[in-house]
């Protein structure tokens, strides 16, 4: 047997890292699951989880900025400020969010909770106190909510809270500058293909303007 030949050979007996998962852009949450999520999370007492939450979907960070979040980040002071500016790991740039009522309140509540102080990451490791929570439990726990409330798991990622709120901001108004600075990106294209934003959606758009 040829070098080319065990080269192919491998190719076909190897399986594909995607084989069984659903793959593509993962869709945002709509509005029902989001507050059916919080109230389930309320309802378990499960604060860290809740504060997560909330931070996650005002944010629209991406899941390795969010479990990198310090307490310093959201609350410099010892409770949740109303806006907050961190450094994206995937392009260096700084960008701006703004916490809500009740997630500023969901972030006080977790703070008096856990203990934590100036100097420690928001959301630690489950295994090292001193070290932030991995990607992978934070998939995990998106995971474990959104089957919570009966969604598939496969269907919905890290991404979907990522989403959800920018996803709404579009609707909503129809500026994508907006979204595009509230996610980071760099180039407009970017934030329309994230978007997933059709010719349709700007005729949506333009049929409610009148001149």
């Amino acid at each position: 047997m040829t070098d080319n030949d065990s080269c192919l050979l491998t190719a076909r007996t190897r399986t594909p890292w995607n084989k069984g998962k659903l793959t593509g852009a993962k869709p945002p949450l709509r509005p029902k699951h989001v507050w059916a999520i919080r109230t389930r999370l309320m309802i378990q007492g499960r604060t860290r989880d809740l504060a997560m939450f909330n931070v996650a979907i005002d944010s629209k960070l991406r899941g390795c900025d969010v479990v990198a979040l310090t307490v310093e980040d959201v609350a410099p002071n010892g409770y949740a400020i109303d806006r907050a500016m961190v450094r994206q790991k995937k392009t260096g740039r700084p960008v701006k969010f703004e916490l809500t009522d009740q997630t500023r309140q969901a972030v006080d509540d977790y703070l008096r909770a856990s203990g934590k102080k100036s100097g420690e990451f928001l959301f630690t490791s489950r295994r090292r106190t001193d070290s932030c929570m991995t990607t992978r439990q934070y998939a995990r726990l998106v995971g474990e909510w959104i089957g919570g409330i009966g969604l598939d798991p496969r269907l919905f990622g890290t991404h979907s809270l990522r989403r959800t709120k920018a996803t709404l901001i579009y609707r909503r108004t129809g500026n994508l500058r907006a979204v595009q600075l509230l996610l980071g990106h760099t180039k407009i294209e970017s934030t329309v293909r994230y978007l997933g934003i059709e010719v349709d959606d700007a005729l949506a758009i333009a049929e409610q303007v009148d001149v």
